[in-house]
């Protein structure tokens, strides 16, 4: 079974930093591409972030480019998304998942966690 646990949102000041955590089970975590996705209250699921498996490519949406970092601990099953920089439209639930291999962009699995909120706000 797809466990996907998220964690290390909060509360932060505009300009402030957070860094998120995606504890992941049961699936080949080393050989699979992982990502960050977001959503904001009203407004659908979408993506943020990707890391490759292999040499550990990334890629951000345009509106985290140069503020977010997505990193990965193939030894802990863990991906982990540093966010600097925090503006107010950062605000959201975020939500990890594996990806397909054909669209980074994309989730692999259905099932999602519980997501960390994220709320950015003086």
């Amino acid at each position: 079974e797809v466990q996907l646990v998220e964690s290390g949102g909060g509360l932060v000041q505009p300009g402030g930093s957070l860094r998120l955590s995606c504890a992941a089970s049961g699936f080949s975590f080393s050989s699979s591409y992982m990502g960050w996705f977001r959503q904001a209250p009203g407004k659908e699921r979408a993506f943020v972030a990707a890391i490759t498996w292999s040499d550990g490519s990334t890629y951000y949406a345009d509106s985290v480019k140069g503020r977010f970092t997505i990193s990965r601990d193939n030894a802990k099953n863990t991906v982990y998304l540093q966010m600097n920089s925090l503006k107010p439209e950062d605000t959201a639930v975020y939500y990890c998942n594996a990806l397909r291999y054909s669209d980074y962009s994309k989730p692999l699995f259905n099932s999602w966690g519980q997501g960390t909120q994220v709320t950015v706000s003086s």
